[in-house]
């Protein structure tokens, strides 16, 4: 399973930089259509994007992309309150988990 991600050229540089082969640079209609594409690739096994690039996603493609399991989209930036959850969700255990909870 390949990691990508998916983002504008700022918020892909980096990745690239660290050895990254799998970034895909896209911006407005052009993201939507390459983060769908992206989520049928069953190569990809971790998908990481931009945080503030989902909230320009239409509502149903929104709900696609926090509900996927395969790949695990991580969203990066402002909001990553939900990471735990996607860790979950992905493996089937709760590596947060302490033994007061």
């Amino acid at each position: 399973m390949d990691i990508a991600v998916l983002g504008n050229q700022d918020f892909v540089l980096g990745f690239r930089l660290a050895g990254l082969r799998r970034a895909y640079v896209a911006s407005g209609e052009e993201y939507d259509l390459k983060l769908m594409e992206l989520l049928e690739d069953d190569s990809i096994g971790i998908l990481a994007v931009d945080s503030g690039d989902l909230v320009n996603l239409t509502p149903l493609h929104r709900k696609k992309v926090m509900e996927c399991i395969q790949p695990v989209v991580i969203p990066i930036g402002r909001d990553e309150s939900d990471l735990r959850e996607k860790v979950k969700r992905a493996i089937g255990v709760d590596l947060y988990k302490t033994e007061d909870d």
